[in-house]
């Protein structure tokens, strides 16, 4: 058996008993998302973000995006190739269901109290929600992996988010990296 054969028949041994229906895509394609964004929908490696949790609707918006491309994110480019609307929904389904893995607990305090400050500053509440766990189009920020926070937001920063909601360019424009680092570190790190 191959190696993708194995992976594939172990990830749907796991998913078949232990998490939510995933409807019209196929088991093979959960397994080249899980590659990546994890079996459970959180990552594990650095530069890519969890999908659990994540708000359906955004979660939707991004797929066809990629897909269509007019969001170009090249570790995803040709995977969406093929895929139709009714397997971006359930994918988009299948992920919002999914539970967050508990955030990191080392918390560095200044960095940790610093960013608390700038998110209440910079009011990512009023899109995000305060307990910044996304709605409709906007995402999840609360538990999100820090290293990927810190790339969308300098990316938003320096204007190189082609496909993403320009909003955030203007809501970071001027604020330097070190407070968006202490930004990625608090909300990495907060339960929502």
């Amino acid at each position: 058996m191959s190696l993708v054969a194995k992976v594939v028949f172990w990830f749907g041994v796991v998913f078949l008993t232990t998490s939510p229906s995933w409807g019209q895509v196929s088991p093979q394609r959960l397994a080249l998302c899980a590659a990546c964004h994890g079996a459970d929908g959180n990552s594990q490696i650095k530069g890519i973000p969890s999908l659990a949790a994540q708000p359906k609707l955004f979660l939707e918006n991004s797929l066809i995006l990629m897909r269509e491309g007019m969001r170009e994110v090249p570790a995803m480019k040709g995977m969406l190739d093929g895929v139709t609307d009714a397997e971006v929904i359930e994918l988009a389904k299948f992920y919002s269901a999914l539970t967050l893995a508990t955030p990191p607990a080392d918390k560095q305090a200044d960095l940790f109290n610093k960013g608390e400050q700038l998110a209440s500053g910079m009011r990512c509440g009023i899109c995000h929600l305060p307990n910044y766990v996304g709605r409709e189009q906007m995402p999840r920020l609360a538990g999100q992996r820090e290293d990927y926070l810190l790339h969308s937001l300098l990316q938003f920063k320096n204007n190189q988010a082609v496909g993403r909601d320009s909003n955030m360019a203007a809501s970071v424009y001027g604020v330097a990296d070190a407070d968006l680092q202490a930004l990625s570190h608090y909300l990495s790190r907060i339960t929502p």
